[in-house]
């Protein structure tokens, strides 16, 4: 292995969980999470030679694979769905009901939204997810408000 090849496993392990919590939001199930996941690696191993270093590593990490999910969430919406019987996944307690519920709702949203309210729950500081989604800080806090009003008002 090359110096760039183990440089860029040591970026994967780094930042592995993080690509795959952004895939799973954007996924049906844990095996479209992988297939994404392997996706965000290719577009991060295809990209790596010209990452400069002009950000922070993990938000290069971030705007990287929210893209490569948004671009197959947009490619996957054009192809027939399964019907909701088929994907339906019933669960014993009420967490995952209300697990299940939030997520369902946060797939609902426009996937630019979707991308803003997976950053929050990491716990990104508004100047974080600004920087990664390309927005100012105070646009990410007014588009979280109207966000939530909008996952109050779903059914």
């Amino acid at each position: 292995m090359n110096t760039n090849e183990k440089e860029f496993s040591l970026l994967v392990k780094k930042h592995k969980s993080v690509i795959y919590s952004v895939c799973l939001m954007f996924a049906d199930d844990p095996d479209d999470a992988n297939d994404l996941m392997q996706e965000v690696l290719i577009k991060l191993w295809k990209g790596y030679a010209t990452f400069k270093g002009n950000c922070e590593e993990k938000n290069w990490v971030w705007r990287v694979a929210m893209n490569t999910c948004i671009t197959q969430d947009e490619k996957k919406k054009r192809k027939p769905e399964v019907t909701a019987d088929e994907m339906r996944v019933t669960s014993s307690s009420e967490d995952n009901k209300q697990i299940k519920m939030l997520h369902d709702r946060i797939h609902k949203l426009q996937p630019f939204d979707r991308a803003i309210v997976m950053l929050w729950l990491e716990d990104l500081s508004y100047e974080e997810i600004g920087q990664i989604v390309g927005i100012s800080a105070k646009n990410v806090s007014v588009r979280l408000v109207r966000i939530k009003e909008q996952l109050k008002q779903m059914n």
